[in-house]
């Protein structure tokens, strides 16, 4: 592994020389990489628990596809008198002695709350609620990672909200108390993913920095996958109990990071805390590492103060600069669309599993399942995917699948071959997805990276807002209103792509000064090499 071709390979493309501002001073980038440039087991193990935060992410966004689901029933009266109960009978039609659960009442809030015959706005509005919160969540601490709190804290404090609030869920006494803790649980999970992605990538160099944020995609794997082993396990329980069993080791996890984990030194220097990145960077380089000892002295560290950003720091500086930019303004809207579109099909396909003619609990292992190759295929070949090419072959690829998963009636066996598609279109935006990602944390420098990754798991997840009340409604029509949209809209939002640069093969910038001299050198180059 250690021979294998570097993630970021130099030689896809020429980085520009830095200002002569800057030739006389040592790099950042360049005094980490020679730190923590290789790869040892105390950065596998912190970004291990980093990553680790998004199992228990996935748990709770992917939680309401069993706690809100509806459940099966049957007929306690057989008559021979037409409109007389029978298994494609609509019970809302029915008398209440006609029909009764297969289980307890108590295993979904459908049954015990008595909405089975509620419109798909009630029944969709606890998923939707959720995806709210993340939506307004994302926007309101998006920059805090970045300002205030640092990656770490802000990590530490969403999981152990997001636990607390998952717990007290469990205590919802009707539809409206339980929506309302859902947006709470959405709003506290806005920015785990973020920060354990952009935290756990800054513990390492540039070399292992994609199949690192690939860990984190390896435990949502995981955490989807528990989900429907702990329902099955509990499917005559409670839906309470699913929500109690999920939120004792998130609490603990949390406080496992508040103890264990490292703050990024990336952060750390250019939030001029130097003493404190030094340690940092001393405690996670590999043990054979010799260049950790001979550079860091006090004389270094002072002649890094250029990297620190010339803009004033505070809570909302980090969207401020994002947005008066003109490059990075372009680049932040053009991935917020392709996001967006991902993101319907990403957490809406899940949620409408239930208008498939397919087992719910398996129909869910096998999506979970499908994220597992994604993220294989993502950890051995992000190094050689051009990141503009991926995104729109995978976005519109899930597109054409999704749409033809509709297509169910027209003949025999697409009612066979539906399944098949719903998998490839989801696998296709799980590969989006993660490429997405990886190409978010490169077209950003560190003093905003966190921010601009925020926001753009917010424009994911706003895709996600509409999901649940369109899977509620496609289940009257097998579909069509679901997986139609999704994969009309993935399809047309994944060609934003193209107003993007590529940036396999690149280094990082930290400041947006460093980062903006690099694209100005970049469209000069372009504009003499066209002369």
């Amino acid at each position: 592994m250690a021979d294998s071709t570097p993630l970021l390979s130099e030689t896809n493309s020429a980085e520009p020389e830095p200002p002569v501002l800057y030739k006389h001073l040592p790099s950042l980038d360049s005094t980490i990489e020679r730190c923590i440039g290789d790869f040892g087991w105390a950065q596998f193990l912190q970004a291990f628990l980093v990553a680790f935060s998004w199992f228990f992410d996935a748990q709770q966004t992917f939680i309401t596809v069993f706690t809100d689901a509806v459940p099966t029933w049957h007929c306690t009266l057989l008559t021979e008198q037409p409109n007389s109960c029978n298994s494609a009978s609509n019970i809302c039609q029915l008398p209440q002695n006609a029909w009764a659960w297969d289980r307890a009442k108590h295993t979904s809030i459908i049954s015990e709350w008595n909405l089975e015959c509620s419109s798909s706005l009630i029944t969709g509005l606890p998923a939707s609620a959720f995806f709210i919160g993340c939506s307004i969540g994302g926007l309101a601490l998006a920059t805090l990672a970045d300002t205030s709190l640092g990656r770490k804290n802000m990590l530490f404090l969403s999981c152990l909200m997001m636990s607390l609030s998952t717990f007290l869920t469990a205590f919802s006494t009707n539809i409206w108390i339980y929506s309302v803790l859902r947006f709470i649980t959405g709003f506290a999970r806005a920015t785990i993913g973020t920060s354990a992605l952009v935290l756990s990538t800054e513990l390492v160099g540039r070399r292992w920095r994609g199949q690192v944020g690939v860990m984190g995609f390896f435990c949502f794997t995981l955490g989807f996958l528990s989900l429907p082993a702990i329902a099955y396990a509990l499917r005559a329980h409670s839906w309470r109990t699913l929500y109690f069993w999920t939120s004792i080791p998130t609490l603990l996890y949390s406080i496992m990071v508040h103890f264990l984990v490292c703050e990024s030194p990336r952060w750390l220097f250019v939030r001029g805390r130097k003493e404190d990145a030094i340690e940092t960077l001393k405690c996670i380089a590999p043990v054979n590492s010799t260049t950790i000892k001979a550079p860091l002295t006090s004389s270094f560290i002072s002649s890094l103060s250029f990297e620190q950003e010339t803009w004033k720091v505070d809570l909302y500086s980090a969207i401020d600069a994002l947005v008066k930019r003109k490059w990075a303004f372009r680049r932040l809207s053009a991935v917020m669309a392709i996001g967006y579109g991902i993101g319907m099909v990403y957490y809406g396909m899940p949620l409408a599993l239930g208008s498939l003619e397919f087992n719910l609990y398996l129909s869910v292992t096998l999506n979970a399942l499908s994220e597992l190759p994604a993220s294989l295929i993502t950890f051995f070949f992000i190094d050689k995917m051009n990141r503009k090419t991926s995104v729109l072959v995978f976005t519109s690829l899930s597109g054409v699948c999704s749409i033809m998963s509709v297509l169910k009636g027209i003949h025999p066996i697409w009612t066979r071959l539906q399944i098949g598609f719903e998998l490839v279109s989801f696998f296709s935006a799980c590969l989006a997805f993660g490429v997405l990602l990886i190409f978010t944390i490169e077209l950003f420098p560190t003093c905003v990276r966190n921010s601009a990754l925020s926001i753009v798991r917010q424009a994911v997840v706003l895709g996600g807002v509409f999901s649940p009340m369109l899977a509620a409604s496609g289940r009257a029509n097998g579909g069509f209103l679901s997986y139609g949209v999704f994969g009309v809209v993935i399809g047309v939002c994944g060609w934003f792509v193209v107003c993007l640069p590529e940036t396999r093969g690149r280094g990082i910038c930290d400041t947006m000064d460093e980062e903006e001299f690099k694209v100005t050198n970049i469209a000069c180059n372009a504009v003499g090499d066209h002369v």
